[in-house]
């Protein structure tokens, strides 16, 4: 079909971070640093097909489900667009204590109020933790919760991305230095494979392969981990043990639902 709106809602994966924009000509400073990200790549594409295209980006770094299931699911139902992408859970899942079982609960409500909308809505699978640091200790919970949202894909009539099965992304050239995010090749990916999953026609493949690495001194790989102990694992930790939020004061970076012109994103 063709779309004439999307609302992007979750969080720091679906704002962009780590995916810096090109910047566009006359930009100010503040604008200039706004993250790019997978969605704005397919709204970009979605407003090539569609004359009149509209897209809002809702997403803010650092929230969790409860909160963008109450601040802003609404606002997305409230727009009434074409098609709705909601990503949400890793935050909690990184938490001691979270309950996957109780978060799909939580996220299965927020899906039948966006599909009762009459909207198309895109659900997404997390990559597979396993190489990841800080989360493969919780793999069982994050596989746990993905589960529920391929079983709520499914009962709900939703179209679902499913980045588990994504090879290209266990890979750590398409992930930023704070092994977190995603970078521009991570993001170009995942675009690709949204766009495969709507059936639209784009320029990259989420099928792409890596060329293989070099070997990489030991020496060197000790001092790449203190270096991210240092500027990235402590940080974390900290707003963690604070309740602080690496969003906290941040609003949307597309909070309404506008024309995508050339050069927009």
């Amino acid at each position: 079909m063709a779309y004439t709106s999307f609302v992007a809602v979750g969080d720091s994966f679906t704002e962009g971070l780590n995916d810096p924009p090109v910047a566009a000509a006359g930009a100010s400073p503040g604008e200039a640093e706004r993250y790019r990200g997978w969605a704005d790549r397919v709204a970009e594409r979605l407003g090539r097909l569609q004359p009149g295209f509209r897209y809002a980006n809702l997403a803010v770094r650092g929230k969790l489900l409860d909160q963008i299931v109450e601040h802003q699911v609404p606002l997305a139902i409230g727009m009434r667009p074409d098609l709705i992408s909601f990503c949400a859970g890793g935050n909690d899942l990184l938490r001691p204590g979270s309950d996957p079982d109780r978060m799909a609960k939580k996220l299965a409500a927020a899906v039948r109020d966006l599909r009762g909308s009459g909207a198309e809505v895109l659900l997404f699978t997390g990559v597979d933790p396993r190489d990841t640091p800080i989360m493969r200790r919780a793999r069982g919970k994050f596989a746990t919760f993905y589960l529920h949202i391929r079983s709520i894909a499914d009962l709900y009539g939703c179209r679902l991305v499913d980045q588990w099965s994504m090879q290209g992304l266990r890979d750590w050239r398409a992930w930023s230095e704070d092994r977190l995010h995603m970078n521009e090749h991570g993001h170009r990916m995942v675009a690709a494979k949204v766009l495969d999953v709507l059936g639209v026609p784009g320029e990259d493949t989420w099928r792409a392969e890596w060329p293989p690495r070099e070997e990489v001194d030991a020496r060197a790989k000790r001092r790449e981990d203190a270096l991210w102990v240092r500027e990235h694992l402590v940080p974390w930790i900290g707003r963690r043990l604070t309740g602080k939020s690496s969003g906290d004061g941040l609003a949307a970076k597309r909070p309404d639902l506008m024309p995508v012109d050339s050069g927009d994103l």
